[in-house]
């Protein structure tokens, strides 16, 4: 190694000893972040090697004041061919890029001692590659977007291994897995776990050919002995659908009438599928510094590893915020308003972004947690105490196991159940510090099964809505005149319903209960309870609630919400771009972005999906430009600017009917505007308009 080249490595590793602590990076996922301008003038020991010839590549060597070094081929002001990028965390990156990307084939390793050496495309793992785990586990196969995508070899530290298929990384479709005791399963495996008809081999010989569910045998299936004995019937935890005849051979000294099935649980019940290690952190996560020449004048940039500008991926419990507080509060707000409104170019009218593209993407602010705390005093505070009390008493109820197969009777919307909650309590119902109130259960067959196939313990379903914490009430109503409440951890929904509303569930409710069961990754809201408070007093007001999954709980900082419908009339926020914040739902002629998503889920995507979609999904959007005389215009024109998001999506507000009320809406508005226009249309209408515009807005990534 030559001395130049050794001192241009000890003044990167005193740089990188200096600001191992330095403040997070500035990173926001919808904007662009500033940062002090640099020039080649500025790098430490005068490190910008290399002579550069107009228009071809040349070697460099890069150390930034923040402590980040490169060494490789540059061109047009970015890494460009072979060259190796070290951050101050320790992370690094050896192979080609192209153009600023992680481009071809390169090996990025962690300080923690793993590595992927293979294929990257755009900053991603994507194609073959190798993981080697800072545990020991060793991964061979295809990857997409960062994730086992494809065929794999995976072996484990612990000495398990599985070969097989892998969708958004976890085993799914055809597989083999091995343990290190010699068990071994081979057959069809879904969300990470066996699934489907596969058999399991003992390494004493025994052997279950069968159908399986969550990891288990359920359904027809054989149990073998080496010495030809069988067992074959159909099988279940429950022992009351466990049932089956054992089988002697002729070769077998006694025969063994009296096993009992369920010991093949409980030896199933130590053969637990190895989770894995976890990755801290992507290497599409990492950040470029920014620099450039003192001589072509170029303006600053911050790059992501793929190149593009100021992508923004957050990790679960490492929120980044664009700024470090430095204990003054006051001064952050001011640098954050100063940011909005100057650093990032935006002037401090109301030009509108979604019309001129010289206007760069604002940041959204980010408000205070959603909701307004039900505590004592709070006009709602006893209709919580009552909804918390019936739901307990719902949940907690003994009542007989049930398979999946509903009879036609538990939809029946006369099947509901009255419970009286008098304040000194009953025979069935808790004392309490509430007035007296009745509880109606709709349908609670249904809903328990719904219950137990979304996979929803009871205990964790009770605590999360009606432990110690309370519920927090959304600011204001919807369009409907709906309030809206969630549970302290985010996970549930409870939305008041009208009469109507409830009629028109309970009677498309076996069509709902039989779509969900079909298709067990549907983009349609999961419902977990249908029910009503009937209040005291002359009036007896009757106050209807279903509770629903929240699709936007996440450890992510949700930054921007749309509610898209495909229509145009009224479909637009009524704020301005400077007033809205993480918390603003969106509408359909505020959507300046086109989602793209990679081939293989983009084609899932177009046929719902034989994998879980719409929740955590890494994707890109593209930023569209409506022209200002069509600022009625859906989607706009393509632009080329891209960045990197995480997706949540899922379809919601599926009960509202096209009763007398929405024809007559339909019929004043056309009389006024145009048809296509507006939201309430025909059931069919709305539906292809949906889709169609579904189609326009979200496309495959190429």
């Amino acid at each position: 190694m030559s001395k130049e080249h050794s001192g241009v490595l000890r003044a990167w590793e005193s740089t990188m000893r200096k600001t191992q602590a330095a403040r997070k990076r500035a990173n926001n996922i919808f904007g662009i972040t500033s940062m002090a301008n640099v020039t080649n003038n500025d790098l430490e020991d005068d490190t910008d090697k290399g002579v550069s010839i107009s228009g071809e590549a040349y070697f460099a060597e890069k150390i930034l004041p923040n402590g980040d070094y490169y060494t490789g081929q540059w061109y047009d002001n970015f890494p460009d061919g072979q060259g190796k990028y070290l951050w101050t965390d320790g992370c690094m990156y050896l192979g080609e890029w192209h153009k600023g990307k992680t481009m071809g084939k390169g090996r990025f390793s962690w300080p923690s001692g793993a590595s992927y050496e293979g294929e990257f495309k755009t900053g991603y793992m994507d194609g073959t590659g190798t993981y080697i785990g800072s545990n020991g586990d060793n991964y061979k196969g295809k990857w997409v977007m960062n994730m086992k995508h494809g065929h794999g070899i995976l072996n484990y530290s612990n000495g398990d291994c599985y070969d097989g298929e892998w969708r958004r990384g976890l085993q799914e479709g055809h597989g083999k897995y091995q343990w290190q005791n010699k068990n071994y399963y081979i057959g069809e495996w879904k969300n990470g776990v066996i699934f489907g008809k596969g058999i399991f081999v003992w390494s004493n010989g025994n052997t279950y050919d069968g159908y399986w569910e969550d990891g288990m045998p359920k359904g027809n299936g054989t149990y073998q002995w080496p010495d030809g004995s069988f067992y074959v019937g159909n099988w279940s935890k429950d022992p009351d659908e466990q049932n089956g005849t054992y089988y002697p051979s002729e070769s077998s000294l006694a025969a063994n009438l009296e096993w009992d099935p369920t010991t093949v649980y409980n030896e199933l019940a130590g053969c637990k599928i190895c989770v894995g290690e976890r990755v801290s952190i992507m290497p599409s996560q990492k950040r470029l510094a920014a620099w450039y020449s003192s001589k072509g004048g170029d303006k600053p940039r911050r790059m992501s590893v793929d190149g593009r500008v100021s992508v923004g991926v957050e990790r679960p419990l490492d929120k980044m915020s664009l700024w470090e507080n430095d204990g003054n509060s006051n001064g952050l707000r001011q640098v954050r308003r100063d940011l909005d409104c100057e650093l990032l170019g935006i002037p401090h009218n109301d030009a509108n972004p979604k019309f001129n593209l010289g206007l760069p993407l604002k940041a959204p602010k980010l408000e205070k947690r959603q909701g307004e705390t039900i505590s004592k005093g709070h006009r709602n505070y006893e209709l919580m105490l009552n909804l918390q009390l019936g739901i307990r008493h719902s949940v907690g109820r003994p009542a007989p196991a049930t398979s999946f197969d509903l009879k036609a009777s538990a939809f029946d919307p006369k099947d509901k159940i009255w419970t009286r909650f008098p304040r000194e309590g009953s025979k069935y119902t808790p004392p309490h510090q509430s007035y007296e109130f009745k509880w109606k259960d709709y349908c609670p067959v249904v809903f328990r099964t719904l219950r137990k196939l979304f996979k929803v313990d009871p205990a964790d379903y009770m605590i999360s809505i009606c432990g110690d914490n309370a519920l927090r009430e959304l600011s204001s109503p919807g369009k409907s005149g709906s309030f809206f409440y969630l549970t302290d951890d985010d996970r549930y929904m409870i939305k008041t319903m009208k009469k109507s509303e409830v009629k028109m569930f309970l009677r498309m409710l076996s069509a709902y209960y039989n779509h969900v069961r079909s298709f067990e990754n549907t983009l349609v809201i999961k419902y977990y309870g249908l029910h009503c408070v009937k209040l005291p007093g002359t009036t007896q007001k009757k106050v209807r609630f279903i509770i629903m999954g929240n699709l936007l709980r996440s450890d992510y900082t949700i930054h921007r919400r749309f509610d898209l419908k495909g229509s145009s009339l009224g479909r637009i926020t009524e704020k301005n771009e400077f007033e809205t914040d993480n918390t603003t739902i969106l509408k359909d002629l505020d959507l300046n972005f086109i989602f793209k998503l990679q081939k293989a889920w983009y084609q899932e995507f177009c046929w719902w999906a034989s994998v879980k979609l719409g929740s955590n999904m890494p994707a890109r959007v593209e930023r569209t430009i409506r022209k200002p005389e069509l600022e009625l215009q859906l989607v706009g024109e393509q632009t080329g600017e891209c960045y990197e998001v995480i997706m949540f999506f899922g379809i919601i507000d599926i009960l509202q009917d096209y009763d007398i009320t929405k024809k007559l809406e339909h019929a004043y508005k056309s009389i006024h505007y145009d048809p296509t226009s507006i939201s309430a249309v025909d059931p069919k209408q709305y539906s292809k308009r949906f889709r169609d515009f579904i189609f326009k807005v979200f496309a495959e990534d190429t």
